[in-house]
């Protein structure tokens, strides 16, 4: 039942945006009774961010599936697509939702804020070990930072429209800058 919870409100973050999204609406979607669903959460904020929190691990796991046999040849491109993919997914989607919300939401934000740099700290750590490289060394850690930071932005343009040969063409590119710049 809580999973059907958190998936129905993702679902309905990514669908009907945070102001579309309410407990009655996520438990109708899931299937179960508003009192089994405040059994499990007992407000939207608590449902919302548990909801983009496990579905971040789950995707987490799927990336970590996804990248398992990156090649040597041309392994910076395919890091920064498997990178570039946890940007367009439904879960960033959700986020998204979240990080506007809470942008004027006080209560929201101090709850968002830690799961945010949790995620981030996190991202960036993998991003490292995906690229092989330590980064402390040179401007290691900047031009990680920015690929995150580009990627984020990628995610955000394909939230308005398909730009998915766009966003291609800037990767390839990022790839040959990155394989440039950073040390090994």
């Amino acid at each position: 039942m809580r999973q059907r919870l958190l998936e129905a409100t993702v679902d309905s973050l990514v669908e009907v945006g945070w102001s579309g999204t309410s407990t009655t609406v996520v438990s109708h979607r899931a299937g179960v009774s508003r009192g089994a669903q405040l059994h499990h959460f007992p407000s939207k904020q608590a449902l919302v961010i548990a909801a983009v929190e496990h579905l971040t691990e789950l995707r987490r796991d799927e990336m970590a599936q996804s990248v398992a046999n990156l090649p040597q040849e041309g392994r910076t491109r395919a890091v920064l697509e498997a990178l570039a993919a946890q940007f367009v997914s439904p879960v960033f989607f959700a986020a998204l939702e979240l990080w506007v919300a809470a942008r004027t939401d006080e209560d929201l934000r101090e709850a968002v804020a830690p799961l945010e740099r949790r995620i981030g700290r996190e991202t960036h750590a993998y991003a490292v070990e995906l690229l092989g490289i330590d980064d402390s060394r040179g401007r290691n850690r900047q031009l990680v930072q920015a690929t995150l930071d580009l990627a984020r932005g990628l995610g955000l343009a394909a939230s308005l429209t398909d730009d998915t040969a766009r966003r291609a063409s800037i990767l390839d590119t990022w790839a040959d800058t990155l394989d440039t710049e950073l040390e090994r």
